[in-house]
């Protein structure tokens, strides 16, 4: 069953939902999505399909983005390659989390999937673990933020197809491992993730 009844919808406050994708990946970026909306302004059917990305399929995933962006307000930063191994994933994450709900400019409270609140905002941020079964706005940021790190792990599967990156999207699968141990790290590798694959 999907974890919000637009029946309910009132009882789902007007706040920026905040979610991250590919923080435990081998490669590319941290992708973060911020959204706001008012649930009871939400097409009912939008607010029904709304879930944690990864228990949707993808053809429904690229088809809620569109629809999340025409109906929500939402701005996206990722934490780079680089930045990941500069800071660390938290460091990088929480970077990401903080420039993609400053670009929204709104003055709304910040809920965030997971442990750690974002730190550098001026409004109140709470962290909730499991937010996207629990929050429509940060289920809404997992999916825009999964569809465009997918999309963009796709496309540098083109370029570096010795990974499988179009199947696994930089996770550590077998098939990944396999392309690492044969061909060595490319330049979106996580040094700080694949110390094993040189130096």
């Amino acid at each position: 069953m999907p974890p919000f009844d637009p029946a309910r919808a009132a009882s789902y406050p007007a706040v920026i939902g905040c979610d991250e994708v590919g923080r435990g990946a081998l490669c590319g970026p941290v992708m973060v999505a911020a959204v706001w909306f008012d649930p009871t302004a939400l097409p009912a059917d939008l607010l029904a399909h709304l879930d944690d990305s990864k228990r949707l399929k993808q053809p429904l995933r690229e088809a809620l983005t569109p629809l999340i962006r025409t109906h929500a307000r939402v701005a996206v930063a990722a934490g780079s390659r680089a930045l990941v191994d500069r800071l660390n994933v938290r460091g990088a994450t929480l970077d990401a989390m903080r420039r993609a709900v400053l670009k929204l400019g709104l003055d709304a409270p910040v809920l965030v999937d997971g442990r750690d609140p974002i730190p550098g905002l001026s409004q109140a941020c709470r962290a909730v673990i499991g937010g996207d079964r629990l929050v429509p706005q940060i289920a809404a940021a997992s999916i825009v933020a999964k569809t465009l790190r997918d999309a963009l792990m796709r496309a540098l599967a083109r370029r570096h197809p010795d990974y499988a990156w179009e199947r696994n999207v930089g996770y550590g699968t077998a098939a990944h491992l396999a392309g690492l141990s044969r061909r060595g790290r490319s330049p979106h590798h996580r040094v700080s993730f694949t110390r094993a694959f040189g130096p």
